[in-house]
């Protein structure tokens, strides 16, 4: 086949190699004059702007390297190799400290890249920060040592080729056997896919098979969070821990998995350590941050997430925390260089909709509608498109849910499951009051606040037998299967793996997980005796509330108006159909009720939770404990009711959102 009868992308491939070609060759000229030929036809290209950067560099231009790679990251600010070639050119004109930050760049986008590790152990060496210098050595060592097949599987699992990586690791793995590096990164590569299980698996054999292998002990511990195993992670965490001790980044894993348990002054007692040693690391600074405002201490968050910032001025992450106290006013200095870095091309996208939520929020709080709508759209776009998410996935598992369960299934499973009364579940949609319905009860003396709980989400999950290739989701069709044995013993299960989360001597705690909505029927069957609180807002506030909110993880469905007002939809209809096949078994509380009326709300909820009446639940603002979600300042304040209409001074851009919802919603 001649170059003539190639079509033009397989053309534009053939040049590229051969621009590739010329560059190994030290053909320089001609492999830029190859490059330009290619973006002749196609400006955006990024491979040959790749390409004719590193020429450009290793000619001896750094200066239009630099400009070339300007144009590359501005069409894909997050590509790790990019920044490595910046941190070259940078290096190469003696400018140090901007080299050190593009490095330090480079391994945040691709964790795989050698070149990257090894520079930033010479650079961080040279000013005497041998702790970060000895880090990256090591990194740098490891890849080194690694079979250029598993090289190749590293740099395409950082770089998101997941298919290509999948493919060469298991080809190697064919080969050569228990290799532990190769199930190590078999393992990430699982839990890219959701596949948690073969993960767990994986790691779980290679901490038999090489006991004293950090990098797979730590991978291991990761995984157990990721299946929200809690107890054991913190277990695991505690051994990694010992295997080095002072190793930077498993303190920072260990004081994670206390956190993650409640074991809030073993945390911060930690993070503050890491600090004293590196007072001005930006990711220690925000994580610890987050421990401060679990835990009631505002203004200590707010001193530290500003250290974030200012240790890395576009830490997108940092601002966010900060809008994220729902309490905190921007000054006028914070805004400017807010909007400044997300307008800069090569800040990356992770911090870009970061910036931009938090723009969102800070010209909210000054009365620039306009402006903030804007950017909160714009930030949910960047999320969105980052996601990948469809609505049709969860439309379908809600319409399952009401297919299958009916009045015949819950009369076969009648008295049975695990008779305990302990839990109280408060479910519903995200920024729909369920924090101030957990923090009301919470202040009552018999009532234990725990946390948004994964169990049952694990148990769901368990059940639609995911992560297995080729096998359909059985779930909840399969519940017919089951026997009462198999119910008691997941109700018994739910029950002894919840008890870390739990004080001695309080009778009942509550499981806020608000998703725990779309397996209400699985509950009522595993644990008959529990308490079900549905936590509503009306629907135009509670779909804006979600899609001005950025969530640490899930809740996909929030980055869009149509999307959220979709969810919207089928949550009521799930709810409705509750009602109908269990009748009186949930309470619908609304969250405009409760701030309209508090005392006759509150009264209702114990009523229904089998509990007297106590002041302090009245007085929730004054209880001191732990709240972990995004309303963890406003509940610590007594009612109010400025946050109920916040909507309506957006709702001229509300319109695709109204679209969706119907007009019987909308009016609700």
């Amino acid at each position: 086949m001649t170059v003539e009868t190639l079509s033009a992308p397989e053309q534009t491939q053939a040049a590229l190699r051969e621009a590739r070609s010329l560059l190994q060759a030290g053909k320089i000229a001609d492999c830029i004059a190859a490059c330009d030929q290619v973006l002749a036809g196609d400006a955006d290209n990024t491979e040959a702007l790749y390409t004719k950067a590193a020429a450009q560099r290793i000619g001896g231009d750094s200066v239009s390297a630099l400009v070339t790679l300007a144009r590359l990251l501005e069409l894909q600010p997050g590509y790790g190799r990019a920044w490595q070639e910046r941190g070259h050119c940078m290096r190469a004109l003696g400018r140090s400290e901007d080299a050190l930050f593009a490095y330090q760049r480079a391994i945040s986008h691709n964790g795989a890249l050698a070149a990257s590790w090894r520079q930033l152990a010479e650079l961080q060496g040279a000013v005497g920060r041998a702790t970060q210098a000895d880090f990256a050595q090591r990194q740098y060592l490891y890849l080194s040592s690694l079979p250029p097949e598993l090289q190749s599987v590293a740099s395409f699992l950082q770089e998101g080729k997941l298919a290509r990586a999948e493919q060469l690791c298991r080809a190697f793995l064919q080969r050569n056997g228990h290799h532990v590096e190769a199930m190590r990164l078999l393992a990430e590569i699982g839990m890219k896919f959701n596949a948690y299980d073969e993960a767990e698996f994986l790691l779980e054999s290679c901490k038999v098979l090489e006991p004293d292998n950090v990098s797979a002990h730590f991978d291991y511990v990761k995984v157990l969070r990721k299946r929200q195993k809690f107890e054991q992670a913190l277990v695991e965490a505690v051994e990694l821990r010992a295997k080095e001790p002072g190793n930077p980044e498993f303190e920072m894993l260990y004081a994670n998995e206390n956190l993650a348990v409640g074991n809030f002054d073993a945390a911060l007692e930690t993070y503050e350590a890491l600090l004293r040693e590196m007072p001005g690391n930006p990711g220690v600074n925000l994580t610890y941050g987050h421990a401060l405002k679990t835990v009631g201490r505002q203004d200590d968050a707010i001193t530290v997430y500003r250290r974030a910032y200012a240790a890395r001025p576009d830490y997108g992450d940092a601002y966010w925390s900060l809008a994220n106290l729902k309490t905190y006013q921007f000054e006028d200095s914070e805004i400017a260089q807010m909007r400044e870095f997300e307008d800069l091309p090569t800040t990356a996208l992770e911090d870009r909709y970061h910036l931009c939520f938090a723009l969102g929020k800070a010209l909210e709080d000054r009365g620039a509608y306009g402006d903030s709508f804007g950017y909160y759209e714009r930030g949910n776009r960047l999320k969105r498109d980052d996601l990948g998410y469809t609505p049709e996935r969860l439309s379908n598992e809600m319409r399952r849910q009401r297919e299958y369960f009916d009045p015949e299934l819950i009369d076969r499973f009648k008295g049975a499951g695990c008779d305990a009364p302990d839990p109280i579940f408060i479910v519903g949609l995200p920024r729909a009051g369920s924090t101030l319905l957990e923090q009301i009860l919470a202040s009552h003396s018999q009532v234990e606040g725990t946390a948004e709980l994964p169990n049952v989400l694990t148990l769901a999950n368990k059940l639609e037998r995911r992560g297995i290739p080729g096998e359909a989701s059985a779930y909840p069709a399969n519940l017919a299967e089951l026997s009462t044995e198999d119910l008691a013993r997941f109700g018994e299960e739910y029950i002894r793996d919840t008890r870390i989360y739990r004080k001695e001597g309080t009778p009942f705690f509550i499981d806020k997980m608000p998703n725990n909505f779309r397996h209400i029927g699985l509950i009522k069957l595993i644990l008959p005796n529990a308490k079900i609180i549905d936590a509503r807002r009306s629907a135009m506030g509670c779909c804006f509330s979600g899609f001005k909110q950025l969530f640490a993880e899930g809740q996909e469905f929030t980055y869009g108006l149509r999307e959220v007002g979709t969810y919207y939809r089928d949550y009521v209809q799930l709810m409705d159909h509750w009602d109908r096949v269990m009748p009186g078994q949930v309470l619908l509380t609304r969250y405009e009720d409760v701030v309209a009326d508090l005392e006759t709300q509150v009264r209702r909820l114990l009523d229904f939770c089998g509990l007297p009446f106590e002041q302090a639940c009245l007085d929730f603002h004054q209880t001191e404990r732990a709240v972990r979600t995004a309303s963890s300042e406003q509940v610590r304040q007594p009612i109010f009711k400025s946050g109920v209409d916040q909507w309506e001074k957006f709702s001229e851009y509300l319109d695709p959102l109204r679209e969706v919802l119907g007009p019987e919603l909308v009016a609700n």
